[in-house]
């Protein structure tokens, strides 16, 4: 029995998980929908204007970068999906129509990382498998709330690439970092994620999540193949046994690179690789409950070094086997915590673990969403300031959007 099943506190006990609906749905219809849609909706260049400042006030026209992009599209399409309104179709085709007609190199193929604000100008022109994942994952997504058969086609199209250019047959999951005609780069070269040459927990990851709904969308037996592979990658190779917590950074044949900063813990991805692990085995057809212990001491290492007990929420990261040492707390940490520790009280039905979804809940609700302005902040520093734009290349809708739906859909199975 894990310390944090043990210890577990009893803040949400008090209430039922059905008295958390109204609140979560205002934060996504009021906060988190009301800000972007339609705000973002560049119609005169195409897809979406992702840069805004701390009040939400628009800054310059900034760039478009395939991961923000493409989380957009995700988010409307997710949306419509989810019952919050037909017209937010039309947003995602917006978005849909930007990247198949502008961020998609038509010569090689693949998705350019970066473009103008119009989109004429490639700006990083590299393939990064991070950003080919977004798209795949936004493609899939489209298709499921739209039912077009274009948008399936060109989400086969994509996923046909990465196969026959990225998929690493030797030693499982992708290389990730390209030239724009997909040969390789400088050895010594950074990628457009850091040191050169590697492959990433954080990558993987969200390969698994577009892999989980390619295959709802396509029901490609191949693409299976893909989503078993990914979930061995991140229930295994990822993970530092005996610690079981995850680093980042491997060399090709998943050789863990614990170097200098390399050695440490990033408590949201550790807890979002929870639930999407349990997404895509869902998917895939086959039980979780042979990675139940996994889940367990996955989150129990997390509120151990990362959870703050006393004001709720998780910190940022941590070096590894120690306390947190970044303690600032970004708002797609407690996005992800909150669906993490949601799908973990389902599972198990163990109470510790709502309690740390309530705790962490009256965190977001009461200092890191912004209810004067839209949008969560980006950071509440330890002193409890608040910081950063509302929008920029790296922060747009799909973590803290993904995780209300998300969270809302368990609350009301389990009323």
């Amino acid at each position: 029995m894990s310390c944090f099943r043990r210890t577990g506190r009893r803040a949400g006990r008090a209430r039922k998980p059905a008295a958390f609906v109204p609140e979560l749905e205002k934060a996504l219809k009021e906060n988190i929908l009301a800000f972007w849609h339609p705000r973002c909706l560049d119609r005169q260049r195409g897809g979406y204007v992702i840069n805004f400042g701390p009040q939400g006030e628009a800054k310059d026209e900034g760039t478009k970068g395939i991961v923000t992009q493409a989380r957009m599209l995700w988010l409307f399409a997710r949306l419509a999906r989810a019952g919050y309104g037909r017209e937010l179709l039309d947003a995602a085709d917006l978005g849909y129509r930007f990247l198949i007609e502008k961020m998609w190199d038509r010569r090689n193929g693949g998705f350019y990382w970066e473009v103008d604000a119009a989109g004429d100008r490639q700006l990083r022109p590299r393939k990064h498998l991070y950003g080919q994942a977004f798209a795949l994952y936004a493609l899939s997504e489209y298709y499921l709330a739209s039912r077009r058969k274009d948008v399936l086609d060109f989400a086969i199209r994509l996923f046909e690439l990465l196969e026959s250019k990225a998929h690493d047959r030797e030693h499982g999951g992708y290389i990730e970092f390209f030239n724009p005609d997909w040969t390789a780069p400088p050895p010594d070269e950074p990628s457009y994620l850091g040191a050169p040459g590697l492959k990433l927990m954080n990558t993987h990851l969200h390969l698994l999540e577009a892999m989980t709904t390619f295959y709802r969308a396509s029901r490609l037996p191949l693409a299976r193949e893909r989503l078993l592979e990914l979930i061995a990658i991140e229930s295994n190779a990822v993970i530092r046994k005996g610690l079981v917590a995850s680093t980042d950074r491997y060399d090709r044949d998943w050789r863990p690179r614990l170097e200098g900063n390399f050695a440490r813990v990033s408590y949201g991805h550790d807890l979002e690789n929870i639930w999407l692990l349990m997404e895509a085995c869902e998917a895939a057809g086959i039980s979780h409950s042979p990675f139940l212990d996994l889940y367990r001491d996955l989150f129990a290492y997390s509120v151990k070094h990362g959870y703050d007990a006393q004001h709720g929420g998780f910190y940022d990261s941590g070096p590894l086997a120690k306390p947190a040492d970044q303690l600032n707390k970004t708002w797609w940490v407690q996005a992800e915590a909150l669906v993490s520790a949601l799908r973990m009280y389902r599972t198990t039905g163990e109470p510790s673990y709502f309690d740390v979804f309530a705790k962490t809940w009256g965190f977001v609700e009461s200092r890191q969403i912004d209810w004067k302005h839209g949008e969560w902040h980006a950071t509440v520093t330890p002193q409890g300031e608040t910081r950063g734009d509302k929008a920029h290349i790296w922060k747009a809708g799909y973590h803290n959007g993904r995780a209300m739906i998300e969270c809302l859909e368990i609350l009301r199975a389990l009323r």
